[in-house]
């Protein structure tokens, strides 16, 4: 299982995300740094009343983000589960003062129609930041699951609340730990390989 931890925040080390919080920041010029950004890949923006977050992941960061995609993919098509998956979507609200791009998320079911994911997925890898789980509350994504020093929590968004669960509404049966196991793995393919075996054995 992959247990690094969390690289604190200002260390500027290679492995360490690079990220810039400001506050103080009206909505309208978080609106203009995402429409000067466009479609091209670029740093992920979050933004909660007032606090504009712009972070660069690291070559870490985004593998565990990427391999916990695609174990969850394979997961899905093992078991007969429809999904899409909509990477990092800029979800944002105004009134609430909310704008977040999830590192990645899904809508889970037939029903590709919904304003916002049921699932986010979220990687702690540098630590500090905004909180990115009040924004995905006010937002109203039913569940985000959350990657910090190689295990996954699972909070469900409940009464307007975020709840812990051992298990997830969207994955009946998935063992988060389990997926967690795979993520040591050198490649992706072999990660997806050995989950395929594990569920089909």
């Amino acid at each position: 299982m992959v247990t690094h931890a969390p690289v604190p925040a200002g260390e500027y080390v290679p492995t360490a995300d690079q990220r810039l919080v400001t506050y103080g920041v009206p909505w309208s010029h978080y609106e203009v740094q995402l429409a000067l950004r466009g479609d091209a890949a670029g740093p992920r923006m979050a933004y909660l009343e007032g606090a504009l977050e712009i972070m660069s992941p690291s070559k870490d960061h985004e593998r565990i983000k990427s391999y916990i995609g695609c174990l969850v993919q394979t997961y899905a098509l093992e078991r007969g589960i429809d999904f899409s998956p909509y990477g990092s979507w800029t979800l944002k609200s105004a009134p609430k003062e909310s704008g977040v791009e999830p590192d990645e998320c899904y809508i889970v079911g037939s029903d590709q129609s919904k304003e916002v994911p049921d699932l986010a997925i979220e990687v702690v890898w540098t630590s500090g930041g905004i909180d990115k789980l009040e924004i995905s509350r006010r937002l109203g994504i039913g569940e985000v699951w959350v990657w910090k020093k190689g295990r996954i929590e699972i909070h469900l968004l409940n009464q307007g609340s975020y709840e812990h669960a051992g298990q997830s509404r969207l994955f009946p049966g998935l063992d988060v730990d389990f997926l967690c196991s795979f993520l040591d793995h050198p490649t992706a393919s072999q990660a997806v390989r050995a989950l395929r075996e594990a569920l089909r054995g």
